[in-house]
């Protein structure tokens, strides 16, 4: 007789955990959207730029675009005053520069790094603010060759994959609202 006890102590311990994990707050990500949920389509303008590099921000406008489409519900139109939501986003600053690695060889860096500062912001059709992201920052290494007869500039690479970076944490953002 024990031993039927057990699977169904088991079995209340799960039905209680089920019944009482949604009453304490937790949530799966993605579910605590504050965005309407009638707003079907967004509009993501071409980003704004403050820093003397301009191909970050097209890069920028291409990721963010195509993070919305693969992990959200919402169709991108060209047209703001046809979107339920309309996407802002500005590079506010960015900067590049050498690191502290170095070929102890020939004393030259082996390593460059971009700094980038951007602020976002998601508004409805209505200009109501839904989210507004001030300043976030975010951090790219990439490699320099210390031979200048193999020299490659990888500072644009650098700046695709940045550009990435920055469009999970933009959508992880809206979609968490963190």
């Amino acid at each position: 007789m024990k031993h039927a006890a057990k699977p169904e102590l088991a079995r209340i311990a799960a039905a209680l955990v089920a019944i009482l994990l949604p009453a304490c707050g937790y949530h799966v990500a993605g579910q605590a959207s504050l965005l309407p949920k009638e707003a079907k389509t967004i509009a993501i303008v071409p980003w704004g730029n403050a820093s003397v590099r301009y191909s970050l921000s097209n890069y920028l406008a291409a990721s963010v675009s195509r993070e919305f489409v693969s992990r959200t519900r919402y169709r991108i139109v060209q047209d703001p005053s046809k979107a339920d939501i309309v996407f802002y986003g500005t590079v506010a600053n960015m900067v590049t520069g050498g690191s502290s690695l170095y070929d102890n060889t020939t004393g030259r860096t082996t390593a460059g790094q971009v700094a980038v500062w951007i602020q976002f912001k998601l508004v409805d059709h209505s200009g109501k603010i839904l989210i507004n992201k001030p300043s976030l920052e975010f951090h790219q290494e990439y490699a320099i060759s210390t031979d200048p007869g193999r020299y490659f500039d990888e500072s644009e690479a650098s700046l695709q994959r940045l550009s990435a970076d920055v469009a999970r944490t933009v959508v992880s953002n809206v979609l968490e609202q963190f």
